[in-house]
């Protein structure tokens, strides 16, 4: 658990029911954007925790995250890529996530960048929408684990549907258990969460920019 507690003004019930969504702000335009609590907030529930608040008018604010425990050897933290000049786009992009939390968040990240995006919550709400927009929807961003319909099985659906999709999956497993479960084949467009706006940007750009024999996310082999 991390507490992080001010001596500030504090908040009342109003502000702290809206204090976790995008663009939501107290301070003046030209001072805060309303992003900074949001992101916290999509990057904690994406790692398996959770967020109290405790926070009274004149009393200050406390907030506490808790993060689940990991055990094993620390991991080697790679050195970050450089990235590209600009992050922006202006193609269409279809979310696919049952988590309204993290469909909002990569969202309000990706519309942030200047793409249009269209979520929806469930693989079967993605094939009505492709069987009606399918020629204007340049990417599909799909969560792996999913009720009902998996992501794997979604890419299956798509590429068959319209066979010019890309497809870029995400999940909260790392890239080898997906790989190592046979959950998606190699060479699948694949971004681990949590991931910051900038890594998500630079994925989509990444998979976007690609020819059509290159980096082109394929849907699963048969199980």
């Amino acid at each position: 658990m991390l507490a992080v507690r001010d001596t500030g003004c504090g908040m009342d019930q109003e502000t702290q029911s809206h204090m976790f969504e995008p663009f939501f702000t107290t301070k003046d335009s030209n001072r805060g954007t309303g992003l900074g609590l949001a992101s916290v907030y999509g990057t904690v529930h994406q790692s398996g925790g959770c967020i109290t608040v405790s926070s009274k008018p004149d009393e200050g604010t406390t907030i506490q995250i808790y993060l689940p425990r990991v055990e094993g050897d620390v991991e080697v933290v790679e050195k970050p890529r450089v990235l590209p000049r600009s992050l922006d786009g202006v193609e269409t992009v279809l979310v696919v996530e049952d988590d309204d939390a993290v469909r909002r968040m990569t969202r309000e990240i990706l519309m942030i960048k200047g793409y249009n995006v269209v979520d929806v919550p469930s693989g079967a709400d993605a094939i009505h929408f492709m069987e009606e927009h399918k020629e204007s929807v340049d990417l599909v961003i799909t969560d792996v684990s999913m009720p009902g319909m998996k992501g794997q099985e979604l890419g299956e659906r798509l590429a068959k549907l319209h066979r010019g999709v890309r497809l870029l999956y995400m999940s909260a497993y790392t890239e080898d258990v997906i790989l190592n479960e046979e959950i998606l084949c190699p060479g699948t467009a694949f971004i681990e969460k949590p991931f910051s706006a900038d890594e998500l940007a630079y994925k989509v750009r990444e998979v976007l920019s690609a020819t059509a024999d290159g980096l082109r996310a394929q849907p699963a082999s048969e199980t």
